[in-house]
C-alpha cells in the first residue's frame, strides 16, 4: 500500500513542475486525495459494500470536486491536474500513466445497462473540459485536445481535436500519399494570384485547412485540364483562337465599393475629411462642433 502511495506521488513530480515536496502534494493535490478515496471505495465496491462505497464517493466530491464512480477500474500512477469537475463513470476502464486535467467528463451516451463509459489506455493525456462518451477504446499514447468532444474510437498515439473530435495527427500515418497535382504548377498558380489563398499549406493539421487545401488542389487540376483541352483544339484547327477571359474594372463595382466604403471608412477619413463631400453635423474639422 505504501509503494503505491509513493508511486502516486511520484507520478505528480513527473508532470507537474509546480510540486514542491512530498508533504505539499500529500496535503494540497486534491487529485491525488479523489485517487486514494477511489482505491478505497474501489476495494469496497468488490467486496459488494455499495452503499457504502458510493457513499464515500459522494463525501470525496464535495470535498475535491472529482466524481469517481467506485465501479471505475484504474491503473498505476493515475494523475488529476487541479481535479475540479473531473467526472469518471461507473464502466470507465483507465490504463497506467493517465493524465486528466480539470472539466474532464468520461461519461456515457445510453441508459442500458452494461459497458456504456470510455476505456483509456496507457499514456493517454485528457486536456481540460474534454468530454470523452461512450464505450470506446482511446488508443494508448492518445491526446485529447481541450474542450473536444470524443464520440468514437481513438488510434494509438493519435492527437484529437474540436467538437465534434478530429484526428488531426496519428502517431503511426499510412503511408503518405504523393499527391495528384504538380508542386510546381500550384506555386506558379500562387506567385500569379499574389497570394496563397487562406494561407493554406499541405502540411496542415486543421481538418478544415485540409478539405480547403483539397478544393484548391481541384480547381488546380481543372484549370490545368481545360488549358490542355485549349491546346489540343489549336493542334486540331489552326483558326480556333483561345478566348480571353473579360478583365474586371473597378467601374464595374463602383456602387458597391461606395456602399462598403461607407460602412466601413478607412482610418485615415477619420482624420481628414473627404473632398466633395459634406462634414456631418458637429464635426470638430468645420469649427461648428460643441
Amino acid at each position: 500500500m505504501f509503494r503505491r502511495l509513493r508511486e502516486d506521488i511520484d507520478s505528480v513530480f513527473a508532470r507537474d513542475p509546480a510540486a514542491r515536496n512530498f508533504f505539499e502534494v500529500l496535503t494540497n493535490y486534491p487529485g491525488l486525495h479523489a485517487l486514494l478515496a477511489h482505491r478505497c471505495n474501489h476495494w469496497l465496491w468488490q467486496k459488494n459494500l455499495k452503499w457504502l462505497a458510493r457513499t464515500l464517493s459522494t463525501l470525496t466530491r464535495w470535498l475535491t470536486g472529482v466524481e469517481i464512480h467506485p465501479g471505475a477500474k484504474i491503473g498505476r500512477r493515475f494523475f488529476i491536474d487541479h481535479g475540479m469537475g473531473v467526472v469518471i463513470g461507473e464502466t470507465a476502464e483507465i490504463g497506467d500513466d493517465v493524465t486528466l486535467y480539470h472539466g474532464v467528463t468520461l461519461g456515457g451516451t445510453s441508459w442500458n445497462k452494461g459497458k456504456r463509459h470510455p476505456t483509456l489506455e496507457d499514456g493517454v493525456i485528457v486536456g481540460a473540459g474534454a468530454k470523452i462518451l461512450g464505450p470506446f477504446t482511446v488508443g494508448a499514447g492518445a491526446k485529447i485536445g481541450s474542450n473536444a468532444v470524443v464520440t468514437k474510437a481513438v488510434p494509438a498515439g493519435a492527437t484529437v481535436v474540436g467538437i465534434p473530435g478530429k484526428i488531426v495527427k496519428r502517431d503511426e500515418p499510412d503511408m503518405e500519399e504523393m499527391p495528384d497535382f504538380d508542386p510546381e504548377r500550384r506555386e506558379a498558380i500562387r506567385k500569379k494570384f499574389g497570394f496563397d489563398a487562406y494561407g493554406v499549406s499541405q502540411d496542415m493539421p486543421d481538418p478544415m485547412a485540409r478539405s480547403m487545401q483539397a478544393m484548391l488542389d481541384h480547381m488546380h487540376a481543372v484549370d490545368e485540364r481545360i488549358e490542355r483541352m485549349c491546346s489540343t483544339l489549336r493542334k486540331l484547327d489552326a483558326s480556333y483562337r483561345e478566348g480571353k477571359l473579360p478583365e474586371l474594372r473597378d467601374e464595374d463595382f463602383a456602387e458597391i465599393l461606395e456602399d462598403m466604403d461607407g460602412c466601413c471608412p478607412p482610418a485615415e477619413a477619420e482624420e481628414t475629411p473627404r473632398q466633395g463631400r459634406p462634414n456631418p453635423p458637429g464635426d470638430k474639422a468645420t469649427g461648428t462642433g460643441e
